[in-house]
């Protein structure tokens, strides 16, 4: 067992690596509107749902055709904003940050839930002695069912943490554990509100059991209530041993856990519905059957039938299961006379890519094959090179540099000097058709690199003006050192198991859908571009005005601004 204890709960490190430096930013345009209401009373409570996965044409759709009569509802009493889209990175990580703490990744430090950090030392090496540069993997294996790649066999991930997955940092001449929540550079909402409202709950709900702790905030103390769910840990339901995401309708079994867990909040318990709580202040969930219905098969039903977003059975079928689990919150709502006081913000972390089946390449990952054979990165790097085969069983590799690949190229270099390099020869093989070509020869492709500035192609809010400016300096340690955004429809996989992803910047991955519902609004349709970086400084501002969002770290930083068209 390494000599390492197992890391559980009750850990919680007192010295966080996050520090946030203060950068000139403009507030965000177009923020300014009318209310679409006259004055209205305060909410007491936030329930905050992402529907991974959910287009904004989604949304628009399901409203038109009248398939989720659970959200139509909310919208007569709500504002739809149809201009919605995350920032440029669109992983589930910096997805929920956008929406937690109104930060970018540039600020909060979240790239993926696969990322690197050249600050940091292997989880091992507890005296910091070591090769610098870790591959830092906050996913499924983050808990301790996950230690040496064992199976999943737990649904709140073992109970603790798996300390081959807690790297290590030098902090003011300590060697100290970085855990997801030293590793998030900015704060949350949960913190904010915890630190400035007495009496305040905080609690939510997400799909890994251990890897979410970073929506604690560097505080590691935002949420009072973290439900520990992992989504791929085993299905008892499974007769082969397959976890939640085989099927889209074993991801419901999944989802029907957070219903009941904020279907306990509401009712004034505790997410395990055993012990009496206060209902939170601020508190959500995420669901995945819709993610896990888009990236099906097409030819199997998932994804769409057309370009107009027109849902395959698994996408129809998905759309029905989470309007119909919104509608049981709501009902608990009303039930428990709290509906009036709520405000209840529907989103997505991200979207989906590609919508449009015809669309699709899946030649491989010839990103990680060209980086490879040019001598970029090593044959075997990071954690992707394990004793087990699995990650996070305290055998990777540290200092070699990775690439992170799904619709997007995340390309954090062994000798970072060799950028300028590796950008020629990237920009030498954009063909979607060579054996190495890396598919990124469209419009809508570039590839950033701040050593060198280059942009090939125009690359959607794009502006040339290179890596540092929109993601952070690679010098830091934790910004990559080049982004490859490849045409739209181009995931680096062969997989047969899969015909969608996300993380990246087309435009299906970004454009999400956004409702704020409240009983005393007027149903509106705001067409205002808007990024869900606005949705964290907005629940504040409905909880406890202009000096509760200033405490937003953000806020300061980005100059991240609340939505348009609210009365609060």
């Amino acid at each position: 067992m390494n000599g390492q204890k197992i890391l559980n709960a009750s850990v919680v490190s007192v010295v966080s690596i996050a520090s946030i430096s203060v950068l000139t930013a403009a507030v965000l345009a177009g923020c300014s509107s009318s209310s679409s209401s006259s004055a209205t009373s305060a909410p007491s409570h936030v329930l905050l749902i992402s529907l991974d996965g959910l287009h904004q044409q989604d949304l628009t759709n399901c409203l038109a055709n009248k398939t989720c009569p659970n959200i139509a509802a909310l919208a007569n009493t709500g504002v739809n904003y149809t201009g919605a889209i995350t920032p440029a990175i669109s992983d589930s990580f910096p997805g929920l940050a956008a929406l937690l703490t109104g930060a970018t990744p540039k600020t909060a430090g979240l790239f993926y839930d696969v990322s690197y950090d050249r600050t940091l030392y292997a989880p091992s090496d507890n005296t910091c002695t070591g090769p610098q540069g870790w591959n830092v993997v906050f996913d499924e294996t983050a808990g301790i069912d996950g230690w040496n790649g064992n199976p999943l066999v737990h649904l709140n991930g073992g109970g603790g943490f798996n300390p081959d997955a807690i790297p290590h940092a030098m902090v003011s001449g300590n060697c100290v554990p970085v855990y997801p929540h030293n590793y998030i550079k900015t704060n949350t909402v949960f913190e904010v509100v915890k630190q400035n409202m007495a009496g305040s709950r905080t609690a939510w709900a997400d799909k890994h059991a251990w890897a979410y702790d970073w929506v604690n905030g560097p505080s590691g103390t935002g949420v009072d209530d973290l439900a520990r769910t992992e989504i791929n840990s085993i299905n008892p339901a499974s007769p082969t041993g397959k976890d939640y995401t085989d099927l889209y309708t074993n991801t419901e079994i999944f989802d029907k856990f957070h219903t009941q867990i904020v279907l306990n909040q509401i009712d004034g318990k505790d997410s395990t519905g055993t012990d009496l709580a206060p209902v939170p202040t601020i508190f959500g969930t995420n669901y995945q059957t819709l993610s896990v219905a888009q990236k099906a098969l097409n030819g199997s039903g998932g994804g769409y039938i057309d370009a107009s977003f027109t849902p395959g059975p698994a996408v129809a079928a998905a759309i029905a299961f989470v309007d119909g689990e919104i509608g049981k919150m709501v009902t608990e709502l009303k039930a428990k006379n709290l509906y009036n006081s709520t405000l209840v913000i529907i989103t997505a972390k991200h979207g989906q890519s590609p919508s449009d089946h015809t669309k699709l390449v899946k030649n491989g990952d010839t990103l990680t094959a060209l980086l490879q054979s040019k001598g970029y990165l090593p044959a075997s790097f990071g954690q992707f090179n394990t004793t087990t085969g699995s990650l996070n069983d305290g055998s990777g590799l540290a200092g070699t540099g990775i690439v992170q690949t799904d619709d997007v190229g995340l390309i954090w270099l062994q000798n970072p000097a060799s950028a300028v390099a590796a950008v020629a020869d990237l920009k030498a093989n954009l063909s979607c058709v060579t054996a190495s070509g890396i598919c990124a020869d469209s419009s809508q492709a570039y590839i950033l690199s701040a050593a060198s500035g280059v942009i090939s192609g125009t690359g959607t809010l794009f502006d040339g003006t290179g890596l540092i400016a929109r993601f952070g300096d690679p010098a830091s340690g934790r910004t990559p050192d080049i982004i490859v955004q490849p045409n739209p429809g181009v995931i680096y996989t062969s997989s047969t198991k899969k015909d969608a992803e996300h993380g990246g910047n087309a435009p299906d991955d970004r454009h999400v859908g956004l409702l704020v519902s409240y009983p005393s609004l007027s149903a509106s349709t705001n067409s205002t571009a808007v990024v869900t970086t606005q949705v964290a400084p907005t629940i504040l501002q409905a909880l406890g005005g202009s000096s509760l969002v200033s405490k937003l770290n953000a806020v300061t930083v980005e100059g991240t601004a609340i939505l348009p068209g609210l009365p609060f």
